[in-house]
């Protein structure tokens, strides 16, 4: 127990130091997803007169993924295996969890039906116990991969195609 504990909070030279050090891809998704927040943050702000047309699905899904976007740098830049990355990491896991189960609920686009996006949040509904489940085991690769997996495909990329094709935040941005 005591060597695991070592290997994962160990002193420089440990497969902790390797794997906890921000490489080019971590850096280039936390400044994407700082500004994916900022674009989503300009739209929601842009859309203000149709705020009370809204369901209150779609609020808790904005709010539960912008907590996720200023969450995200901080995790990828910052040092991990710590009890503060450990606490962020809960925040940002209840928020994904949370942001796929409620979007299981937004059907308005399809008239009541479920579309290709909505695969992405059953991935991520099975996906979260299974970070969760890596980083409990000090799993740090599995965990890294996972993490790296969720902000790529369920932030980034997920997140930058709600600006096109008439979507609600694209059309409020260049409305």
């Amino acid at each position: 127990m005591a060597s695991r504990f070592n290997d994962f909070f160990g002193k420089r030279g440990t497969r902790y130091d390797k794997a906890t050090t921000p490489d080019m891809v971590e850096r280039i998704c936390a400044f994407l997803a700082v500004g994916l927040l900022a674009t989503a943050t300009i739209a929601v702000f842009k859309g203000r007169p149709q705020w009370e047309m809204l369901p209150w699905q779609l609020w808790v899904h904005l709010a539960t993924l912008a907590i996720v976007l200023a969450i995200t740098p901080l995790m990828l830049l910052r040092r991990r295996g710590d009890k503060n990355h450990r606490l962020l990491g809960w925040v940002w896991a209840i928020c994904m969890f949370a942001t796929a189960l409620i979007s299981l609920d937004m059907r308005m686009i399809n008239r009541g039906e479920f579309s290709f996006i909505h695969v992405l949040s059953v991935i991520t509904l099975i996906g979260v116990p299974v970070l969760i489940l890596a980083a409990r085991r000090h799993d740090v690769r599995r965990h890294r991969s996972q993490a790296r997996g969720f902000v790529i495909g369920a932030l980034l990329i997920a997140g930058f195609f709600t600006f096109p094709f008439n979507r609600l935040l694209g059309s409020w941005l260049f409305g």
